[in-house]
């Protein structure tokens, strides 16, 4: 594990901007006149999606994808001028928030500046022509890490960025040897020694698929050596199976209890219901007391909250990442902003840094998680604190093993009973302190 990640990750919430769909404007300039709200949420770290020019060869779509990038040193012109973005970064800054910025090291695009003045760097087909491992991205080329001088160009690169940035979220990061991302924390620490790493780590089936394939691919285990937050890849299929009928809620909330005892005591999972890869979480879930539910349930989660930018309004499109395609704020279909900043003003209790997390199925369709103060070294907090989501879509009564008792519910400030181990849910979720 990386041995100096901040537990205080935890408490965090990370809001992802597409800066081309955040606005019509698509430009840094009209993110930054939105700081203010963003900050309202509770909002500790923006992520900005790359903002780096894409290539033109074998572009997806009119504009190609902004993980196709063309010079890793450079801000897009459609985007704004490198002016743009230290505006942008010391704005965050005075507003008391941290920005990652997104680093696309398993490939770049076909042009790149790197594949013109470094072609030697990158994986080749047996005639000779650049190569591509992962056959759904043929808007790319793959980096070859065999070269040690590829490490120092990149690593080169990461530094003259954390002139700026806090951290960097690192795109499909177990294609990409950890042994690389070790030596890039340790070298980018010399210029931003707080800096924050989180990874996109895969999905089961994608790990198991590329060494199938003969392509390497690290672990959730093996990436937290180098990075202190993982993608929660490994229990989301779980998730959308419980939403498409595939799977029970059971099954969902054995790989997050599984989490607890599999990774290093100090991991910290990225948690969340929609991302920029997936479906919009108001597409799927259309019924609003379930959306609120998990929502909030996402939001307790033992982790780092992610909010990408438009669920807060329950948006259902989901953005194009090759055209043009705005988010339109004035058709969401519900308004979540003051349950996130409620629940991030809950979560953000340093209680919340150091516990034991435990997940329940009360019944087919309500999640109980209780968190419990980890005694040890200088903590001395033996609170705990429990969360009940109903996403059922209906009031009901459960059975739970919480004491009886009649307590006070953060979100709604009203009292909640247990009486001879039942409580009356309705269709809000509660959560409360059990000492």
């Amino acid at each position: 594990m990386a041995l100096d990640t901040d537990l205080s990750l935890r408490n965090k919430m990370i809001y992802s901007v597409f800066v081309r769909n955040y606005s019509s404007e698509g430009t840094l300039k009209a993110v930054e006149k939105d700081l203010s709200r963003i900050r309202s949420l509770g909002t500790d770290i923006i992520w900005l999606m790359p903002i780096q020019p894409s290539g033109m060869d074998h572009r997806k779509g009119t504009v190609g994808s902004p993980y196709a990038i063309q010079d890793y040193r450079r801000v897009d012109p459609a985007l704004g001028t490198m002016d743009d973005f230290i505006s942008l970064c010391n704005a965050i800054h005075v507003r008391g928030m941290k920005v990652i910025l997104d680093v696309v090291y398993h490939h770049t695009s076909p042009d790149s500046v790197l594949a013109k003045t470094h072609p030697e760097w990158f994986c080749h087909k047996a005639d000779g022509s650049f190569g591509n491992r992962i056959g759904d991205w043929w808007d790319v080329v793959d980096l070859d890490f065999s070269d040690h001088a590829l490490w120092d160009e990149l690593i080169d690169t990461l530094k003259m960025w954390a002139q700026y940035v806090d951290g960097f979220r690192c795109d499909v990061a177990p294609l990409v040897p950890v042994a690389f991302w070790k030596e890039a924390r340790a070298e980018v620490k010399k210029v931003r020694p707080d800096c924050i790493w989180l990874a996109e780590s895969s999905e089961l089936k994608f790990v198991q698929y590329c060494r199938y394939m003969g392509i390497g691919s690290a672990s959730d285990s093996e990436m937290y050596e180098a990075f202190d937050i993982c993608y929660d890849y490994d229990a989301h299929p779980f998730f959308d199976g419980y939403l498409n009928g595939k799977n029970s809620l059971e099954s969902y909330i054995d790989i997050l209890n599984l989490q607890e005892c599999i990774y290093p005591e100090n991991y910290v999972k990225l948690r969340y219901v929609e991302n920029h890869d997936r479906e919009r979480a108001a597409a799927l879930i259309h019924n609003t007391s379930a959306l609120i539910n998990w929502t909030a349930f996402a939001c307790f989660q033992k982790g780092t909250t992610l909010i990408y930018n438009g669920e807060e309004y329950g948006i259902t499109h989901k953005p194009s990442l090759f055209d043009p395609d705005p988010i339109d704020w004035n058709h969401g279909t519900y308004d979540l902003t003051s349950l996130i900043a409620s629940m991030h003003a809950i979560h953000a209790d340093p209680f919340f840094s150091d516990t034991c997390c435990h997940v329940t199925a009360l019944d087919s369709h309500v999640l109980q998680t209780v968190h419990t103060g980890c005694l040890r070294g200088s903590v001395n907090d033996d609170r705990k604190c429990a969360g009940i989501f109903n996403v059922s879509k209906q009031a009901k009564a459960v059975h739970t093993d919480l004491p009886d008792g009649t307590y006070t519910d953060l979100l709604s400030h009203r009292s909640v009973s247990i009486e001879n181990g039942t409580m009356e849910l309705d269709e809000n979720p509660v959560i409360f302190w059990l000492n």
